[in-house]
């Protein structure tokens, strides 16, 4: 027998929708590249969306169609986030910190139609029009082109906007149509396309808005300082309107003095990033002696939250730290460290450590633990193996390889985790020795491949290191060829030509030998335990990343 309720698609126009309808004097605070700061209320958001969808059918974007956006978090931005799904195509958000190769080869896999982008980004949309990637329209997210003399030949935002005004019903469709896109960073090869479904996207707001989840209310006001270019900036760009609380977009101002000021100004309640972000807030609270006045919760994700960071927010300045987990592939959410009651009622030292793990599942999100002979582990807190995931919002295969991705039904996450039997999850190690910094992989086959092509250079191997700000840090370990001494300088201007700056290795370490395992492979356990705390003294820190 089936139910008799009504069978109406979950669209994520539907969220703009309600937050216009029913909490029009809430909106977004949005501070956009070289512009002044501007407020729009939800209800002038779907206006100006709806505009900017009849110019994209101007454009010639239709259903399915790929639209590609390189920029900060402001209100443009929200605006093609919904705009762009809302027609039936695809938001494709880039993360520019990519090469300009990688860039390239993810514009013309998508078959990318129009590509929107922030003035800062100019000189990367100058090299990518270089290549000729087949882009039809590239749009400047602006006002107007002043101030911009090297590029021609591009529409303006704002332009569009005030030429297409007038009236636009948001279309109903399958609740399965692809809404949005996002590329994972290409740490083994190629980026590989993830595209999110307006179902999942909604059900994945939906339980990231849960009050054990980020939990958050229609009085709190949102900054979210993880990029909409990275995975939908962890589902708040949805959450936020959904539950009618205010955004404030902060655009590329992300450094600590900019950000506490933001704070205070707006009376932010509630923010989300990786943990450099909060190191370099940390770092200013502490020498300006500022207070952060209304802020209630950090979320953090993206690397381990450090137990010391916990105790220094809520401790000093009675700010809530949630840690969460989650990768591309899972829209991110997966899993949880909120305060439960069961962590409320432990030791300070026994709650500190609960939340440095990466926590629970969220409803909808199961998780399994599988041995190297695929048999699944107890979750007794010592027994380790590969995590695997599912649910609603995981993907079950690549953009051109949809359901290779599984394995039995489950996501592979290449993660090495452990699970306590309260169901708190905590990652030990990573598979193929991936390095995971602010936020980003860096890959350390790559950085090594780099180093072995230098002349002096007999072998190398990379490891990440715990790094106080950046959450891990590349550190290279070179066996120099007979005779040879090549210099620090010599090998970062080296690797500097092969991979991205924020890539390069903070610290370069001599070795007479790597300790190899019974097949002749570096065997980078060893690594660890010689060179596992070299950033932890602060001349081993010097920042070279640029992040």
């Amino acid at each position: 027998m089936q139910g008799s309720m009504m069978d109406r698609p979950l669209l994520i126009s539907s969220i703009l929708q309600h937050a216009a309808t029913y909490h029009s004097e809430k909106g977004i605070i949005s501070i956009a590249p070289n512009e002044s700061e501007c407020t729009l209320g939800y209800r002038e958001v779907e206006r100006r969306s709806k505009a900017l969808v009849r110019w994209l059918q101007d454009l010639g974007v239709g259903d399915g169609d790929r639209v590609a956006t390189l920029a900060w978090n402001t209100h443009r931005h929200f605006e093609l986030y919904y705009a762009v799904s809302g027609m039936g195509a695809v938001c494709h958000t880039i993360n520019p910190r990519l090469s300009v190769e990688d860039i390239a080869f993810i514009l013309e896999d998508a078959h990318d139609k129009v590509v929107f982008f922030d003035s800062t980004f100019v000189p990367l949309v100058n090299a990518l029009r270089a290549k000729g990637t087949g882009v039809g329209d590239w749009v400047l997210l602006a006002s107007d082109p002043s101030g911009i003399d090297d590029i021609g030949g591009v529409l303006i935002y704002e332009d569009g906007i005030r030429r297409f005004e007038g009236e636009y019903t948001w279309p109903l469709f399958d609740e399965n149509r692809a809404a949005g896109l996002c590329y994972t960073s290409g740490t083994t090869g190629r980026p590989k396309g993830v595209l999110y479904s307006h179902r999942s996207t909604v059900l994945h707001a939906l339980a990231c808005g849960q009050p054990g989840v980020f939990g958050i209310r229609e009085s709190d006001v949102v900054l979210p300082v993880v990029p909409m270019f990275h995975v939908n900036a962890w589902g708040l760009p949805h959450v936020a309107p959904m539950a009618g609380a205010d955004l404030v977009m902060p655009g590329q101002g992300l450094d600590g003095a900019s950000l506490c000021r933001l704070m205070n100004r707006q009376g932010v309640t509630f923010s989300a990033g990786v943990p450099s972000i909060w190191h370099g807030i940390w770092s200013h609270l502490e020498s300006s002696g500022e207070q952060l006045e209304r802020v209630e919760r950090f979320v953090v994700g993206g690397s381990a939250l450090p137990e010391s960071m916990i105790r220094y927010f809520e401790d000093e300045h009675r700010i809530t730290m949630v840690q969460g987990w989650g990768m591309t592939e899972t829209s991110p959410v997966c899993t949880i460290s909120a305060p439960t009651e069961a962590i409320s009622s432990r030791g300070r030292d026994e709650q500190v450590r609960l939340k440095a793990r990466q926590g629970r599942a969220l409803f909808g999100v199961e998780m399994k633990v599988l041995s190297e002979d695929g048999s699944e582990m107890p979750w007794d807190d010592r027994s380790s193996g590969e995590l695997m995931v599912r649910g609603p919002w995981v993907c079950s295969g690549y953009l051109g390889q949809e359901g290779e991705a599984l394995v039995d039904g489950w996501f592979p996450t290449g993660d090495v985790v452990v699970i306590d039997q309260e169901g708190s999850m905590k990652i030990t190690d990573r598979k193929k020795d991936l390095i995971k910094s602010g936020g980003e992989w860096i890959s350390s086959v790559a950085l090594e491949d780099a180093a072995m092509l230098h002349p002096d250079v007999a072998q190398a191997a990379v490891i990440g290191v715990p790094h106080p700000h950046w959450g891990e840090r590349p550190l290279l370990i070179v066996v120099p060829r007979e005779g040879c001494e090549p210099s620090d300088g010599a090998l970062l201007g080296h690797l500097a030509q092969r991979v991205e700056r924020w890539q390069l290795p903070d610290r370069i370490e001599r070795a007479e030998s790597l300790p190899l395992g019974a097949t002749g492979k570096v065997v980078k356990r060893k690594l660890r335990e010689l060179y596992g705390d070299v950033f932890s003294v602060k001349e081993g820190s010097a920042d070279r990343s640029a992040q």
